[in-house]
């Protein structure tokens, strides 16, 4: 084994080990508080599925990918390929779509009490299983291509005319117009929630430094100083959705236009280390962002240096 594959190995071995556990702990932080609450906020049950979707994109890809590292690819027979790559690509953009949701419900808590956005999250609140229901139905039907073109790995070139190289498995289209059509699906899956999110986001912010100078000299610095930390995580989460999932769309929009990167091992290593980065990544965020999940980690124990500002609004 060179170098450079040891090298792949490894960084897929570091986001596993980083993510598996990460999101692992505040799935078991929101059970925990669901057992003694016995209930939990809107906003903490849209963290509690996009953590379980996370830990399903972290866990499989990457422990596949490291797999793969070490030459053992036949993994799967064409029955198996089809599953997980099923679960995988539904489970990304499920990660995606519940980053978009949390980030509208936060935009929703800062309207004003009686005003019709505020009205928008009680309805949001009260329909947030139909919601859930709706995403898994969407991007289930969304991700069906790879139970029809998934097939296990093979030595047969001819499976890259049209296909595309995922390590351990092969997605064989019939031809070059399904393949494009299947990825141009892909990329708008993913773009559409990537603009609502950084509108959402940006709504937050103005809200935020809105507020900051309306009641500037009516409150002491503690107060603003609250604000600015709960406006620098919302950048943060928008910052690593649009940096992580937007070099993985641009890279396979450049494998779409340029057909000989279909079969390029770096290009897909590239491509998939980007989007199972956010899932690595987004359960720090989250345990440091996250008052309840926060206090569970540490043993009960009241966090002290992370404000309620900071915290997704109920």
């Amino acid at each position: 084994m060179n170098s450079d594959t040891l090298t792949r190995g490894l960084l897929f071995l570091s986001l596993a080990a980083a993510g598996v556990p990460g999101n692992g702990a505040v799935i078991c932080a929101f059970v925990s508080v669901a057992y003694h609450e016995g209930r939990l906020s809107p906003a903490d049950a849209i963290v509690l599925h996009l953590a379980s979707a996370n830990l399903m994109v972290v866990g499989i890809r990457c422990l596949l990918e490291v797999l793969a590292t070490f030459e053992i690819y036949n993994v799967f027979n064409d029955t198996g390929c089809k599953a997980v790559i099923f679960v995988y690509r539904t489970t990304r953009s499920l990660s995606i779509w519940l980053t978009f949701v949390l980030s509208a419900y936060q935009c929703l808590s800062v309207a004003p009490p009686g005003s019709r956005w505020a009205a928008a999250r009680s309805l949001l609140a009260q329909y947030l299983a139909v919601v859930f229901l709706a995403l898994w139905l969407i991007n289930t039907s969304m991700s069906a291509a790879p139970l029809i073109f998934a097939i296990g790995a093979r030595n047969d070139s001819r499976l890259l005319q049209n296909g595309i190289n995922v390590e351990f498995c092969f997605l064989s289209f019939p031809s070059k117009l399904s393949r494009d059509a299947n990825g141009a699906a892909q990329v708008g899956r993913d773009v559409v929630p990537m603009a609502l999110m950084a509108t959402a986001s940006l709504v937050i912010l103005v809200f935020l430094y809105r507020h900051s100078r309306q009641v500037k000299g009516l409150r002491g610095g503690g107060a603003r100083s609250s604000e600015r930390r709960a406006a620098l995580t919302v950048v943060t989460l928008v910052t690593l959705y649009v940096l992580f999932y937007g070099v993985d769309n641009g890279l396979w929009v450049y494998t779409l236009t340029v057909p000989q990167t279909l079969g390029s091992s770096l290009v897909s290593d590239l491509r998939i280390f980007f989007s199972s980065l956010y899932a690595a990544v987004s359960p720090v965020v989250i345990i440091v962002s996250n008052k309840k999940v926060n206090k569970q980690l540490n043993c009960g124990k009241e966090p002290k240096t992370l404000s309620d500002a900071a915290q997704p609004s109920d």
